[in-house]
C-alpha cells in the first residue's frame, strides 16, 4: 500500500511541477528574447532529466551497471516514441528548421557515439565518460551561442511585450517545478521498482521498462502540457535536449565515477534507439511536422518493442 501511495503522490508532483515549469520557462523565454525551443533544450531538458541523473549515478555507485545503461537508453526510447508520439496525437508538432537540420541529427549522432563506445570495449570507461562530458560542454556552448544570436536578431523589438511575468515569479516557478519534478520522479521510481522486484524482474528489464518510464514521466508530462498550451517548440526541444543530456551528461557522470559495462542487450537497445530516431526524422523530413497518425504509429511501435523486451 505504501508503494502505491508513493506512485500516486509522485504522479501528482510530476503533473503540478511540469505545469509550473512550462509556465515559468515559457515566460522566461519571452522575457529574455530566447526561442522556446532553446529553453526547452537546455533548462527544461536538464530539469526533467534530474530523475535519470539520480538513478543512473546511484546505480553506478552501487555497481548496478545494467540499471545505469538501460535506464538512459530506455528513457531515450520512451522520450522519442511515447513523449513525441503522445504530443503529436494531442497536437500536431511543427518541427523548427534548426531542430530538424542540427539538433535532432546531433541527438542521433550522440546515440551512435554511445553505441560505438559500447561495441568497441563492451563498456563505457572513465575516459569515455570524460569524452561524453566534453561533448556535453560543446553542446551547451552551441545552445548558448544560438540563444545570443536569437536575442541579437530581436534587439529592435519592443521590450514591453516580453515582460509577461516578474523575474522573481519566473524563478520561483522554475525552481519549484524542478523540485516537484525531481521528487515526484524519485517517488514513482521507488514505488514502481519495488513493486516490479516483487515479481522477480531483472535489473535490465526494470531499467528498460519501469524505471525508464518512471524517470521519463517528467518529460512526458512537461511536453504534453507544453503541447496543450501550444508551446510545441518547447515540447519537442524538451525531448531532443533530454535525450542528448541523458547520454552525454548522465552517462558521462556515471562512467566517470565507475566504468559502466555494456551487454549485448544494451547494444541491441541502443541500435533500436538509432533506428527509431531515423524513422522519426523520416516522418518529419517532408512536411517538417509530426501529425496525429504518425504519433499513433510511434506509440504502436513502442508497444511492440516493449513486448519484445519483456519476452526476450
Amino acid at each position: 500500500m505504501l508503494k502505491f501511495i508513493l506512485l500516486i503522490g509522485g504522479f501528482v508532483l510530476l503533473i503540478k511541477g511540469a505545469d509550473f515549469f512550462v509556465d515559468g520557462s515559457s515566460a522566461a523565454a519571452k522575457m529574455l528574447k530566447v526561442p522556446s525551443i532553446i529553453i526547452g533544450m537546455t533548462i527544461v531538458a536538464m530539469g526533467t532529466s534530474l530523475p535519470e541523473t539520480s538513478v543512473s549515478v546511484s546505480a553506478s555507485l552501487a555497481g548496478k551497471n545494467d540499471l545505469a545503461i538501460s535506464n538512459v537508453v530506455g528513457s531515450n526510447i520512451f522520450n522519442l516514441m511515447v513523449v513525441c508520439g503522445m504530443c503529436a496525437v494531442l497536437c500536431p508538432l511543427t518541427i523548427e528548421k534548426n531542430a530538424l537540420k542540427r539538433d535532432f541529427p546531433f541527438s542521433v549522432a550522440v546515440a551512435g557515439v554511445l553505441m560505438g563506445m559500447g561495441w568497441l570495449g563492451m563498456k563505457v570507461g572513465h575516459i569515455d565518460g570524460i569524452i561524453l562530458l566534453i561533448l556535453f560542454a560543446g553542446f551547451l556552448y552551441m545552445m548558448i551561442s544560438s540563444a545570443k544570436k536569437a536575442r541579437g536578431d530581436d534587439a529592435g523589438e519592443n521590450d514591453d511585450e516580453y515582460k509577461t511575468m516578474p523575474v522573481w515569479k519566473c524563478g520561483l516557478l522554475i525552481a519549484g517545478g524542478t523540485a516537484a519534478i525531481a521528487i515526484g520522479g524519485k517517488m514513482v521510481v521507488i514505488g514502481a521498482s519495488d513493486i516490479a522486484k516483487a515479481f522477480g524482474m531483472s535489473d535490465n528489464l526494470i531499467g528498460m521498462t519501469i524505471v525508464a518510464l518512471g524517470t521519463s514521466l517528467p518529460e512526458l508530462v512537461t511536453s504534453a502540457v507544453a503541447a496543450k498550451k501550444n508551446e510545441v517548440d518547447m515540447a519537442l526541444g524538451n525531448v531532443i535536449g533530454s535525450n542528448i543530456f541523458n547520454i552525454l551528461f548522465v552517462l558521462g557522470i556515471a562512467a566517470s565515477i565507475s566504468p559502466v559495462a555494456f551487454t549485448m542487450e544494451n547494444l541491441i537497445d541502443t541500435a533500436t534507439l538509432i533506428l527509431m530516431s531515423g524513422l522519426v526524422l523520416a516522418f518529419c523530413a517532408r512536411k517538417k511536422m509530426l501529425v496525429r497518425w504518425q504519433g499513433a504509429v510511434m506509440l504502436l511501435i513502442y508497444a511492440g518493442y516493449t513486448t519484445y523486451i519483456i519476452m526476450r
